[in-house]
């Protein structure tokens, strides 16, 4: 079967919203094809979430030209050819077709061009260099839709070349696999990442954590995450390496029961120093502290795994740490987590305590340190007797 000649009637294409881009870029000559994920994903039937534009006009011209149609231009890379157009709302990133000129393994110093097999050869991956114009008309020069289709992840040209013009590319390569790769990763792409793995050490630590986010959260990511174990470079990313058995074993488990793992519980799933993952990818506030509770109670619920202390953590963490936490607890524990408890954990939704300061000091406690233990007592044993709403003598 020939690959197809066109992706017409992609909703993308449609959208009054990019053709108004469109019509904007596309003048004295100038055209404009949409490129990379848009156009791959179409090909494969994976919903696209982003529509970015390559161009042979330059980006002075395309910030102007947008003005010009009303369109709001925001300069968000303007040094290596971007604009991001807004229209109705929605940004669309838009690129003068380029070569690079210099590249030092994490950044280019780039020329603008009209040449498009150019602009293909310096991009990372084949099944991101399929260029669509706005009729939906197929450009492939890479012969990237093939690979899309049978799910090979294929460096453009020689992969260490690609390597070397951004290290990066090697976490890109697992994750691209991870997301729209059959079968083994590509012979050629993986011994390159592997010979090259040093480089990832001069690429700064956002770059690198807004990759693994991408990475660990992917379909694929047992997968692919197993082979960067063992060939060193997780090593390289994480502080003390991973655990796949942990990883995988957590992947599947939450598989089975339906239960949606998100970033940080698959974080927790697969590092060993837990404590140094916020300074070795970057991670915000939020995420941090998301990390450090599924840790915490995991903890706790390998010293207890039952009801009081599953009612304790949801009370204290909710109901999302305490399922991952449960999960991680009985994976330390090598046994099964058990449906009773994991349904604790997911659907125990207590009511208010009536465990008070007020009650106790209209007791007749004294704000102190004895107030203070009297109600940790009470509310243990309030969730020990399964948080009714009203207290009984026993409490």
């Amino acid at each position: 079967m020939s690959p197809p000649a066109s992706i017409a009637g992609a909703p993308f294409l449609d959208d009054p919203a990019f053709r108004r881009v469109i019509a904007a870029v596309e003048q004295e000559g100038d055209r404009a094809r949409v490129v990379g994920g848009a156009v791959r994903n179409t090909l494969i039937g994976v919903p696209v979430d982003d529509v970015d534009i390559a161009t042979t006009a330059p980006p002075a011209e395309v910030a102007a030209r947008a003005a010009a149609a009303g369109l709001k231009a925001v300069p968000t890379g303007i040094e290596h050819g971007t604009v991001t157009v807004v229209s109705s709302g929605r940004p669309f990133e838009v690129t003068t077709l380029r070569a690079d000129l210099e590249t030092d393994g994490r950044r280019a110093v780039v020329a603008f061009t009209r040449d498009w097999a150019g602009d293909a050869a310096r991009r990372d991956f084949t099944m991101n260099a399929i260029y669509a114009d706005a009729d939906g008309t197929l450009y492939d020069p890479v012969d990237g839709i093939a690979d899309a289709l049978a799910g090979r992840v294929r460096f453009i040209g020689d992969p260490s070349d690609r390597i070397e013009e951004d290290y990066l590319r090697i976490l890109r390569f697992f994750r691209f696999h991870a997301r729209y790769g059959h079968g083994q990763l590509d012979a050629a792409g993986l011994e390159a990442a592997v010979r090259l793995k040093d480089g990832l050490d001069r690429l700064s630590r956002e770059r690198i954590g807004a990759e693994m986010r991408k990475l660990v959260t992917a379909v694929g990511a047992v997968p692919a995450l197993a082979v960067m174990d063992e060939t060193g470079i997780l090593g390289r990313i994480l502080p003390g390496g991973g655990t796949m058995a942990r990883f995988s074993a957590v992947v599947d488990l939450s598989a089975q029961l339906g239960l949606p793992l998100g970033l940080e519980a698959r974080l927790a799933a697969l590092a060993n120093d837990r404590s140094a993952l916020a300074g070795a990818l970057r991670l915000s506030g939020r995420e941090d502290k998301r990390l450090g509770a599924i840790v915490e109670w995991s903890g706790e619920l390998a010293q207890h795994m039952d009801a009081p202390t599953v009612r304790l953590a949801v009370i204290r963490a909710g109901n999302d740490v305490t399922v991952v936490a449960l999960l991680l607890a009985a994976f330390e524990l090598g046994r099964d987590p058990g449906g009773d408890l994991v349904s604790l954990a997911r659907d125990f939704h207590p009511p208010k305590s009536p465990v008070t300061a007020a009650r106790l000091l209209a007791e007749g406690y004294v704000p102190g340190p004895a107030l203070g233990a009297e109600l940790r007592r009470r509310e243990a044993a309030w969730i020990a007797a399964g948080c009714p709403a009203e207290l009984d003598g026993g409490v």
